[in-house]
């Protein structure tokens, strides 16, 4: 039988590594995305996220989001990527999927989520990564929420780094940084 010490310490780091719906688990799958900035890995969950991250993974897998760039960026909200190059033009995205929101994963710095239209069941390739707490992103009664699939494990600071760009107004879009933040390529680790 375990003493109470122990027991406490037991429960303590295991309410610590689910802070905010996420344990370690080598078994998930993680993506090396490099930037023209610094290195990010994501850990994806396809256990809570299933068709989100299997979505995620085909244009991983494809090579789609290489040479893409992280388009609009909102100091203390987030950073979003997935749909546009250097010079503005829209890559085509694949079929748009449902909305896995409310899946227990939520809002939180380093959380990656689909980014979407009004349409709760639009979001295609792009993505975003919170910079900050977003709870006003998760789903609730007569809101859909922007679904959560995965987080940040390495390379936070590559993140924040590219938070604090300066941005611009470009061909009507709004956030864009002066100088493009080029994802260069993005893989799945082994």
């Amino acid at each position: 039988m375990l003493n109470t010490k122990v027991r406490v310490l037991l429960a303590v780091t295991l309410l610590a590594a689910t802070a905010h719906g996420y344990a370690a688990d080598a078994s998930l799958p993680r993506v090396t995305m490099e930037t023209s900035m610094g290195t990010l890995v994501i850990e994806l969950d396809p256990r809570r996220a299933p068709v989100t991250t299997a979505n995620f993974l085909r244009y991983v897998d494809a090579g789609y989001y290489d040479g893409l760039i992280f388009h609009r960026v909102i100091p203390g909200f987030m950073i979003q990527g997935g749909g546009f190059d250097a010079t503005l033009a829209r890559r085509e995205p694949g079929e748009s999927i449902i909305n896995e929101s409310g899946n227990g994963l939520i809002n939180v710095k380093g959380s990656i989520a689909m980014a979407r239209t009004s349409d709760p069941n639009s979001a295609s390739s792009q993505f975003f990564i919170n910079t900050n707490f977003n709870n006003q992103l998760d789903a609730r009664p007569g809101s859909h929420g922007y679904a959560v699939f995965g987080r940040v494990v390495d390379g936070m600071d590559t993140v924040m780094q590219i938070e604090l760009v300066a941005t611009t107004t470009m061909q009507g879009m709004n956030d864009v940084p002066r100088k493009p933040v080029v994802i260069q390529s993005a893989r799945r680790v082994p």
